[in-house]
């Protein structure tokens, strides 16, 4: 409980209604198991009607502790509903630690008027409800945000202009950046945008349309994405056409006016307020994460970060017992008067391969970058060629595209995967270790340095870290995409960020770089040609060629207990740029680039 800072003092005469929270909450409130216990009895009070900036009405239910007493608030806002698995996560699980929880559908959901903008409504609504929670009796001015994804978007745009009220966020695989959710690097990420129209389309209406509407997707997934031109077909996997995925599909710059005012990135910077900041090594955001927690370090701001063994979607479900605690003592460390002792380590890391979670006294820790070299016949060594000179090479035919393994989708394939099929295939390069002497630790940002020539048409690479065991089996570890933008005949170096991980090779095992032209359908296939990949109709087959001087660089970390940052490790997570190649340099670093 904590000290009113604005507002009129609750009074007893505030009557808490008497409805219970829905069933089908209070269902899969009950097949959760290791949470803390209650404290009380959760209340509901559905349906109020809170006014949005321009006066729509947005829909909103309240969640409270059945007890006397003064507890502080947390505003959750949402465009996928405020039913399952919201209601219970949030609704529920909060309100019994002790905690008003105002669970409110964004503009134009869930039965809010007005029309839903992915992301120019959420800094003026969210204060008109702040406006209203200071009116309410039961409201004692200490006010907390939670919620993952678009949720944790709707946070980051109330911290835009923070209200006196806001003392904590923590956003759980949470977005900033809408421009990065569906392209990288103008390369269109072609499963997850298709994932997130019909998430955003359906999942408020409930979770028959939503069901509906995902199995509709699965099923004619494939014929979709293969289809030319893709941007005439994708409506038929998602039931009809959608003006704004449309201009997202067909705004692939960055730069494009179209995105100006949607990226929040800088608003870690000048945030005051205490975050929390959690994601999973194979969450399709958590690069968004990475950058949100080093900028509120660079800035000086309180901010922890918790890193588990999980995706987007099983951070909120296989991981919501380690997820629940630590949101819930993050809030309770800054929102209550009795509060609990947050957790000393800043970071907080699974360590994949080992299956141990690690503290860290900051994110990236400290430890040297070491560079792993390709050589002839699949090799990977620490030894550097003295020459450089063609190595490999592999054909990308747009018509049989390099298909996609495991990784940060949204669908039930993603995560750690068996990569043998796809490595069998012609145009997949591998190049492997030797079996490991000794356990190796990577734990930080991984990136590559491509030196690379194409027969003359333009190219993405996909490029892949795997941990190969004494099986033989290869397993995904991390991975990231660029692209060589022109025709590049002569050698050019392109360095690839490849997000980061936290992952024990053991000894036996062995060290696998992989490399191929795409990642098809996560990644919307390359035509080959100047032609936008939701407009092309020609398809061109392209030659990539690998050279001796690419590099991988991977963060070493020795010792039990890794310590504070090192600018080593994160000057590597660069945006994917195209260099003229000039003479080898085959212990040069890639250049750095922004965070």
């Amino acid at each position: 409980m904590a000290a009113r800072t604005h507002g009129p003092a609750p009074t007893p005469t505030w009557a808490p209604p008497p409805g219970k929270p829905p069933l089908a909450a209070r269902l899969a409130r009950a097949t959760w198991r290791g949470l803390p216990a209650r404290r009380y009895a959760a209340g509901w009070e559905p349906g109020l009607a809170v006014p949005a900036a321009d006066g729509s009405p947005l829909l909103t239910d309240h969640y409270f502790p059945r007890a006397t007493g003064d507890f502080p608030t947390l505003l959750v806002r949402s465009p996928y509903g405020r039913g399952f698995p919201w209601s219970a996560q949030f609704g529920i699980l909060f309100a019994e630690q002790g905690f008003h929880v105002v669970l409110q559908s964004c503009r134009g959901t869930g039965g809010s008027g007005g029309a839903f903008h992915l992301w120019r409504n959420e800094t003026p609504d969210g204060l008109a409800t702040v406006a209203w929670l200071r009116e309410q009796p039961w409201f004692n001015g200490a006010l907390g945000t939670v919620g993952p994804s678009y949720l944790g978007y709707a946070q980051w745009a109330l911290a835009v202009d923070p209200p006196p009220e806001l003392r904590a966020m923590v956003v759980q695989v949470g977005l900033h950046d809408p421009y990065a959710l569906f392209h990288t690097r103008g390369a269109l990420q072609l499963e997850n945008a298709l994932a997130v129209g019909a998430g955003l389309t359906y999942q408020h209406q409930g979770w028959r349309p939503f069901l509906k509407a995902i199995l509709r997707l699965q099923r004619r997934l494939r014929a979709v994405t293969q289809a030319q031109p893709l941007r005439t077909a994708y409506p038929e996997a998602l039931g009809g056409p959608l003006p704004w995925l449309d201009d997202v599909l067909t705004h692939p710059d960055a730069d494009d006016p179209y995105w100006s005012g949607a990226s929040l990135a800088h608003v870690a910077a000048g945030s005051r307020v205490p975050t929390s900041l959690i994601t999973g090594w194979h969450d399709v955001l958590a690069d968004q994460t990475f950058e949100q927690y080093a900028r509120l370090r660079r800035a000086g701001r309180e901010a922890a970060l918790l890193i588990g063994p999980w995706t987007h979607t099983s951070a909120l479900r296989q991981g919501w017992p380690e997820v629940f605690a630590e949101s819930l003592g993050w809030l309770r460390a800054h929102l209550c008067a009795e509060p609990s002792e947050p957790r000393r380590a800043r970071a907080r890391v699974h360590v994949g391969g080992a299956d141990v979670w690690r503290d860290l006294a900051d994110w990236p820790p400290a430890g040297a970058v070491a560079p792993w070299f390709p050589a002839p016949d699949g090799h990977l060594t620490r030894q550097a060629t003295e020459v450089r000179a063609p190595l490999a090479s592999f054909r990308y035919d747009p018509a049989d595209p390099t298909p996609s393994v495991g990784g940060p989708l949204l669908s039930r394939a993603a995560g750690p995967r068996d990569n043998g099929r796809l490595e069998a295939r012609d145009d997949v390069l591998t190049f492997t270790s030797p079996p490991l002497a000794e356990p190796i630790d990577i734990v930080g940002p991984v990136s590559a340095r491509l030196s690379v020539s194409t027969d003359g048409g333009e190219a993405d690479l996909f490029t892949r870290l795997c941990d190969v065991d004494e099986r033989g089996r290869s397993v995904n570890v991390c991975d990231g995409l660029g692209r060589i933008r022109a025709a590049e005949r002569a050698p050019a170096y392109v360095t690839v960020p490849m997000s980061a991980t936290a992952h024990r090779f053991a000894a036996g095992h062995r060290v696998r770089w992989q490399l191929s032209g795409g990642a098809h359908p996560r990644y919307a296939r390359g035509s080959s040609t100047a032609e936008p990949p939701v407009d092309a109709t020609t398809f061109t087959p392209v030659r990539v060629t690998v050279h001796t001087d690419s590099t991988l660089f991977l963060p070493h970390v020795t010792g039990p207990e890794p310590a504070a940052e090192s600018e080593s490790v994160a000057e590597h997570e660069a945006e994917s740029v195209v260099e003229p190649a000039a003479e080898p340099k085959p212990h040069a670093e890639p250049a750095p680039g922004p965070a």
